[in-house]
């Protein structure tokens, strides 16, 4: 359910589970942080994606009535995310919803597509966000648009996302993974290392990793 793309120095990690709108089981997440922990130091880009219309719902329904919503394991992946040492884009092929959030926040770089959708519906289902998720999501957007989206239940579309400042470009579907690989092809083709040495020198929005 997750596949792994190795173009030498990017890799492509997509989600495959479109028949269940990419939402998150915990073998999968295991899976996300496994193929991370291989990444780090080793690629100079990472791209993540999904397959079909919806990047990721967040967790599996049934696993998130089974504890998986609260579980740490999704703290773990954002900050695996956070920690690469390479330029790290999120390709939203779709939706972005729940605890799939966190991914994409802590990635350098979001992409979107015109039809994308963005919701965080924690207020509603009564469960706290990911520690990380707020402060990286304010970091980004703002304190209040933070508070509309998390406590207020907004859903945004790509274009309100793109003038908050939650996603950086907007692309049709069949362009988008073409945008993310142009915007990988300097790290790619720079010496090995340089990326994490350009990114280290780039103030992080949030204190959280």
């Amino acid at each position: 359910m997750i596949e792994r793309e190795e173009h030498g120095p990017l890799w492509v990690l997509r989600l495959n589970r479109p028949d269940k709108a990419n939402s998150l089981t915990r073998a999968m997440m295991d899976e996300l942080v496994g193929h991370l922990e291989a990444a780090n130091g080793v690629v100079e880009a990472l791209v993540l994606t999904g397959t079909g219309s919806v990047f990721s719902a967040g967790a599996d329904l049934d696993e998130a009535r089974a504890g998986l919503a609260t579980d740490p394991i999704w703290e773990e992946l954002s900050g695996r995310i956070a920690a690469l040492r390479c330029l790290s884009i999120a390709a939203l092929n779709g939706t972005l919803a729940g605890g799939a959030f966190g991914m994409a926040l802590a990635c350098d770089i979001r992409l979107g597509v015109p039809e994308a959708r963005f919701f965080y519906p924690v207020m509603k289902l009564g469960y706290l966000p990911q520690p990380s998720d707020p402060e990286r999501l304010a970091a980004l957007i703002g304190p209040a648009r933070a508070r509309m989206i998390l406590m207020g239940g907004a859903k945004i579309d790509a274009h309100e996302a793109l003038a908050w400042g939650l996603i950086d470009r907007i692309h049709p579907r069949e362009a988008l993974m073409d945008a993310a690989q142009a915007l990988t092809d300097d790290a790619c083709q720079a010496p090995q290392g340089h990326a994490a040495r350009i990114k280290a020198m780039i103030p992080r929005v949030w204190s959280q990793v």
